[in-house]
């Protein structure tokens, strides 16, 4: 399995935006073969002395912590959907489109699983 992750800040004020975004793009990334596709709010996560999700992502009083996620069979199989998804013009699109969180501050990457328990 291979898993792309996220951590954003999103505005409290753009939170609805922020879910009408993320079910319209998880639609299109199951569509195009994702096995999953998660959207989670922060609930519970101090800023720490060293490190932490609010501090990864400067975040604002004003702003929450989400953590995201999408599944994949293995990297190929990512490389492959996002091909689509990046072809899709629901996506390509959604890019014109002022979105309802500051894109610079998001972290993003791909990772193996490694346990899967």
């Amino acid at each position: 399995m291979y898993v792309d992750g996220f951590v954003l800040p999103v505005p409290k004020k753009n939170i609805e935006a922020y879910r009408k975004l993320a079910r319209k793009a998880g639609k299109i990334w199951r569509e195009h073969g994702a096995l999953e596709y998660r959207e989670c709010v922060s609930d519970d996560v101090p800023r720490g002395k060293t490190t932490s999700f609010p501090q990864s992502v400067k975040l604002k009083p004003n702003e929450v912590v989400w953590f995201s996620y999408i599944v994949y069979k293995s990297r190929r199989h990512r490389d492959a959907v996002n091909k689509k998804v990046m072809s899709d013009p629901r996506i390509t699109n959604m890019g014109t489109d002022k979105v309802p969180f500051d894109s610079k501050r998001m972290i993003y990457g791909g990772f193996k699983v490694s346990v899967d328990a």
